[in-house]
């Protein structure tokens, strides 16, 4: 009875010290991250027997999990849901399909290729279709080609399976920052119903290989904040393994994995500045956090990273489309090119007759014909080119200047006189503009049989050498300079007129700063007087076609151009969804899919990046100034806490994602947003729940609860009905088009860059 009455005392007095309304308490992330609050340790401190005998343990865990587990089933089971529907329509190639299709065919045959992109992406999207019977037969030549009999459905299940992973990641990620199912089950649902999502993740595409690790990283991370309270255990070492594990794919797919990485590594850095003001630390704890954040988020993912490569380079054995691309030592290593396995003499000779390659990306061969500049370009004399294939108008003759016969070797600095050989015309420049890079000189085929004039001699120049130098075949980069006018040989890369039999232009340009156009290495060489040794001995290390592959790419990516009607976009564009992207059919007889946001959705989510500002700009200035927003209920919990922590942390993940493409100088389209609109979904989340769960502070109860209770249904309803109105967009639309008044989409064409 004693005891009975004790509790009964305390019970009044806590009840006292409570406010009138009630409202659920979370605790902050930052208070989590210091001294985390999980239900089993409250539980553990308030554990008292219950009239069985048995601990409360079980019954309050349940009381915690259930509700999150349920919302979890039902989040999982409508993301796969809506992503997995008509996942084999159309039943033809849609969109870049195209490109990374054919590129997961490449694999299967184990054929080399050139991609702007790292190749984890294309390497998974092969290994699915190979695991689901596809036999890489396919040639994916176009949009629009029926796929009829070739198995294609388990690449675009496997994209769709990683794109369902999304939501499920994001509901986690917000729970984990927020404190609050409601917030998460509110990013859940703007990502399982945006169409935008659910069509980016139903076809042959990287992006929803790249979104998926961007998402596990970032849930890693916030798994592994969570831990802080136990470093060097075993869930501490299990999420941070598994966030350098994501950061290794989400680079090894596309480059602008780099920017979780830039998250991840701020992340890190303001923690382990934290655990070095923490005086209960020694510096040995301290140099030990650092060590396991350099072990796992730095030395794993460069690990993984590089194997990816390894793979890479030990499956694409075989000679193909990609070669012309990669230097001749890269292409002497692939089965089936015309360096592989061959013999030759190792340096350049007076008198030997070579292919001359230059070293940018399409830079083509050193090419000629009988064919002569037309009137009005330039001298009318014969064409010098640069043709991406090889050929036999790519051979040229090496002459000392005096036509001597001896068989010396070139060295740095020797003056040359290339001859065609089937032509027999001189490499010639002279002070005539060339065809259309108008501030160089044109560069010709001159004289008869070897003769010709002093514009003839070129001086040939080691990148990095010294006089003397002798010239590697394969190796060495080489410069030639017009003796006469003091211009380098250059491929501009710009395609000649049907004049020129659309070939690349080679001028002599005037600017000598040594860039990949003015570069060119021998490949062919043929020279019965000298000794040959096999070019297997010239072959590169792995290092070295790691390196030459990166860079490569980066100029690739750097260097991609709009093709032929297709719409490319601005960065501005995308937050407001002002224009998507045609994925299949244009007419009303075709199956359209149309790759465009919900734009409900995407509305709410640039409304709630002003409204979270205006929220952290208020509480702030609340904060400094000393007022109260919260009521003494709240006990611990701050929602500012909640805004500036989590907010904070998924607003400048939204800026990583977002802001760089404003300075990138390459081309741009609409799906390269969708990374960010992640993070904007998720901040909105955050923002929402924050503001409705703050009704209280304008009305009282039960008003304030029901305009919070009102306000989600109000949002879930919203977001209902627009995927129901839009959802054809994802699905497939057949019939007339939207701006007709008989079309299942007439007057939902709400913008009039809308091209669906």
């Amino acid at each position: 009875e004693v005891r009975l009455e004790e509790c009964i005392s305390q019970w009044h007095k806590t009840r006292d010290s409570s406010t009138v309304r009630n409202r659920k308490v979370f605790p902050s992330p930052a208070q989590t991250h210091q001294s985390p609050i999980t239900p089993e340790s409250k539980i553990k401190r308030d554990d008292t027997p219950c009239s069985n005998g048995s601990s409360g343990d079980f019954s309050a865990r349940a009381s915690v999990d259930s509700p999150n587990q349920l919302l979890l089933i039902v989040v999982t089971g409508l993301s796969f849901a809506t992503r997995l529907y008509k996942i084999t329509e159309p039943p033809h190639v849609c969109w870049d399909e195209t490109h990374f299709g054919k590129m997961g065919s490449y694999y299967i045959n184990r054929t080399f290729f050139f991609d702007v992109h790292p190749p984890l992406g294309k390497m998974l999207i092969a290994l699915a279709g190979y695991m689901t019977g596809y036999d890489g037969s396919f040639p994916f030549v176009k949009p629009g080609d029926k796929y009829e009999h070739h198995n294609y459905w388990g690449m675009r299940g496997f994209c769709a399976m990683l794109g369902s992973f999304l939501p499920i990641f994001a509901y986690l990620i917000v729970q984990e920052l927020s404190r609050s199912h409601t917030a998460a089950l509110i990013t859940a649902a703007l990502l399982i119903f945006d169409t935008g999502c659910i069509t980016i993740s139903q076809y042959i595409l990287l992006d929803p290989i790249l979104m998926f690790f961007i998402m596990a990283a970032v849930l890693s991370m916030v798994k592994f904040n969570q831990q802080s309270s136990r470093p060097f255990t075993a869930p501490w070492w299990l999420w941070l393994v598994l966030c350098g594990a994501a950061l290794a794919g989400a680079l090894g797919v596309k480059f602008v994995g780099l920017f979780v990485i830039f998250l991840v590594g701020l992340n890190t850095a303001g923690d382990l500045w934290r655990i070095l003001g923490d005086l209960s630390l020694s510096l040995v704890d301290v140099a030990k956090h650092f060590l396991a954040r350099v072990v796992g988020l730095i030395l794993l993912p460069l690990f993984l990273y590089v194997l990816v490569f390894a793979v890479h380079f030990a499956l694409l054995n075989k000679s193909g489309p990609g070669d012309g691309f990669f230097s001749s030592t890269f292409q002497s290593r692939l089965i089936g090119n015309n360096l592989n396995n061959v013999s030759m003499p190792e340096y350049l000779a007076y008198g030997s007759t070579i292919s001359v390659k230059n070293l940018r990306i399409a830079g083509g061969y050193l090419h000629s014909h009988w064919h002569l500049y037309p009137e009005g370009v330039g001298a009318k004399q014969q064409q010098v080119t640069a043709y991406l294939h090889k050929d036999y108008n790519n051979m040229w003759l090496v002459h000392k200047p005096d036509n001597d016969k001896t068989p010396d070797l070139v060295r740095h600095g020797d003056i040359i006189r290339l001859e065609h050989k089937e032509t027999t015309r001189n490499l010639h420049s002279h002070l005539h503009q060339a065809p259309l890079t108008k501030k160089h000189f044109q560069v010709t085929g001159y004289g008869i049989n070897g003769t010709g004039d002093a514009n003839d001699l070129w001086q040939v120049e080691v990148c990095g050498g010294r006089r003397g130098d002798l010239v590697k075949v394969l190796r060495s980069k080489v410069r030639f300079l017009h003796k006469a006018t003091g211009c380098v040989l250059y491929s501009s890369g710009k395609t000649l007129p049907k004049w020129g039999w659309e070939q690349v232009e080679v001028t002599c340009s005037p600017y000598l700063k040594e860039t990949p156009s003015s570069q060119w290495n021998i490949e062919d060489h043929i020279n019965p007087r000298l000794p040959n040794i096999s070019l297997s001995l010239l072959k590169p290390n792995f290092l070295e076609i790691l390196l030459e592959s990166h860079i490569v790419m980066i100029r690739g990516n750097s260097g991609l151009k709009p093709k032929d009607n297709e719409m490319n976009s601005k960065p501005w564009h995308w937050p407001i969804n002002y224009q998507g992207l045609r994925f299949s059919g244009v007419n009303e007889t075709e199956y359209r899919v149309y790759l465009l946001g919900n734009p409900v959705v995407w509305w709410i989510n640039l409304a709630s990046l002003g409204l979270y500002l205006i929220m952290v700009a208020v509480s702030s200035i609340a904060i400094q100034r000393g007022i109260s927003l919260q009521q003494k209920r709240l006990g611990k919990f701050q929602h500012s806490d909640i805004l500036t922590g989590g907010g904070g942390l998924l607003l400048l993940g939204w800026l990583l994602h977002y802001a760089p493409f404003y300075v990138m100088g390459r081309v741009l389209y609409y799906h390269h947003y969708f990374p960010a609109m992640l993070f904007s979904s998720m901040l909105t989340g955050v923002t929402l729940d924050t503001l409705l769960r703050n009704a209280d502070l304008l009305l009282c109860q039960p008003y304030s609860d029901w305009l919070q209770r009102g306000g989600q249904m109000v949002l879930l309803f919203t977001v209902l009905y627009s995927f129901y109105l839009f959802h054809p967009l994802s699905y497939g639309m057949t019939g007339p088009l939207a701006h007709e008044p008989e079309s299942a989409m007439a007057g939902l064409k709400w913008m009039d860059s809308w091209e669906f």
